[in-house]
């Protein structure tokens, strides 16, 4: 085990479970006049990059480390982190275009890679 991935990966889940836990209801309950929009489009952009940075010092750590698992699976969790970031503007066109069909599928891609994220975490805090 490698303490400084395991650093890396504990704080990458909790930034996860304090979004999905949290904040993601916090917003949608006390967010009422129509600023939940706004703030969750300000803050979705800069989750996916922190995710897929700390995913990055995993992969530079464990290529310093030798450790070829832990790089090639944290490799996975700063494409899905990049991915996840680049479907906001079509998700958010979707929104804003009524198309709730598409907007439903590609919200649901974006939660599908958060959980990429988050199983790739704990598999690196396994190793």
């Amino acid at each position: 085990m490698n303490s400084l991935n395991s650093f890396f990966a504990g704080i990458s889940t909790g930034i996860i479970i304090f979004q999905s836990v949290v904040v993601a209801p916090l917003v949608f309950s006390q967010l009422k006049d129509g600023s939940a929009g706004p703030f969750l489009r300000a803050l979705f952009p800069r989750f996916f990059i922190a995710l897929a940075l700390l995913a990055a010092l995993i992969v530079v750590n464990s290529i310093v480390m030798q450790q070829p698992e832990s790089a090639l699976l944290s490799a996975t969790a700063v494409l899905a982190g990049v991915v996840a970031y680049l479907l906001i503007p079509a998700t958010n066109r979707a929104r804003d275009q009524g198309r709730s069909s598409a907007f439903k599928k590609l919200h649901l891609a974006s939660v599908l890679l958060m959980l990429v994220i988050a199983t790739v975490n704990v598999l690196v805090l396994l190793i």
